[in-house]
């Protein structure tokens, strides 16, 4: 509606909103073409500023995470013979293609392909027998792999080279045997025992951790209880060289822990223990709460090899730089210095 005088005409209803609001594309334009367009050029900002000189790399990672990720949301197991193919095709596409536009999609669909293809190629590898119903009453021979000491009790992992069943006919390349606490034999030997074995562990609830994948992957097939005596007998044949390094980490594993129990008591000692050589059997549970409260369970939780590195790292270059100033290297002993902080 309108109103008509000296010759001009002045508006006093239209609609809402505004036409002239609606065209110049303001803050009254209605919801929905320019608000879209201006979001998908905002998105296409971003992907050209990341797929720019250098920032392109460190997406190339998340994309062979994210081909993993896929692998494990599979149904059922996917074909080598299809996936490996067609990584390399990929692959060979986005090298081909490198001055193309469209190379930094190639080349993250190549990299996603190329984690599924990886991930299929090592359950490939190390296919084993897992166990699908309990054992009782098994007889097992082999070499002891790996010891755990843990809190309440000690755990092994041995690689099995006889096994005698009551019924039936299974063969598993390695078990994970739990034992009472300090009886655990020494990484190397090699024993004869009777069992009691049990399925891996299915995750408790959807989306849980998953035990059995762990257990999969550690080419370990069923996990269990020694019954009676653990029996070490001569070995009739050599353990290989893997076992002979396994065995020699696990002496040095333990001298360490003998000297810091020879300097240090109490929880200070369990704490040093716990960092330097994983074990966590020391530590009192009134300091072990106040860990996790704190924050810092997660620095008991990771291995005592990755923190001996971490500290290597630091005493060299903390060493050399204080080695750079003449008058510290020749009238003070920084080493010593070093080793007592």
């Amino acid at each position: 509606m309108a109103e008509r005088g000296g010759g001009r005409v002045r508006e006093i209803a239209g609609t809402w909103p505004p036409r002239r609001a609606a065209e110049a594309g303001g803050l009254l334009a209605p919801p929905g073409f320019d608000v879209w367009t201006s979001l998908v050029a905002k998105l296409k900002g971003w992907a050209r500023a990341e797929a720019g000189a250098g920032r392109l790399f460190p997406w190339v990672p998340v994309a062979f995470s994210a081909g993993i990720a896929v692998y494990f949301t599979a149904d059922h197991e996917p074909a080598l013979f299809a996936a490996a193919p067609l990584a390399i095709a990929l692959c060979v596409a986005a090298i081909l293609l490198r001055r193309q536009k469209y190379f930094p999609a190639l080349v993250l669909t190549a990299a996603a392909a190329a984690g599924f293809a990886t991930a299929t190629l090592r359950t490939a590898c190390i296919a084993h027998t897992v166990l699908s119903r309990p054992l009782y009453d098994v007889s097992l021979s082999g070499f002891v792999e790996t010891r755990d000491i843990r809190e309440r009790t000690d755990r092994f992992v041995l690689r099995v080279t006889d096994m005698a069943l009551p019924r039936g006919d299974i063969r598993l390349e390695r078990v994970r045997l739990s034992v009472r606490k300090g009886t655990a034999p020494d990484v190397g030997s090699f024993v004869s025992l009777k069992a009691r074995l049990m399925p891996p562990l299915s995750p408790l609830r959807p989306g849980s951790y998953d035990f059995a994948r762990d257990m999969f992957f550690q080419d370990i097939g069923a996990s269990g209880f020694a019954m009676g005596a653990i029996t070490v007998a001569k070995a009739p044949e050599s353990g290989g060289f893997g076992l002979r390094y396994a065995a020699l980490m696990q002496r040095l594993r333990d001298w360490i822990d003998g000297r810091i129990r020879t300097r240090l008591d109490g929880d200070e000692r369990a704490i040093a223990t716990a960092l330097l050589t994983g074990r966590r059997d020391a530590i009192t549970e009134p300091v072990n709460d106040a860990m996790f409260i704190s924050g810092l369970g997660h620095v008991l939780s990771i291995s005592g090899y990755h923190m001996a590195v971490v500290a290597g790292v630091v005493f060299f270059v903390v060493r050399a730089l204080l080695a750079l100033v003449p008058g510290l290297t020749v009238g003070f002993p920084i080493k010593t210095y070093l080793f007592s902080i």
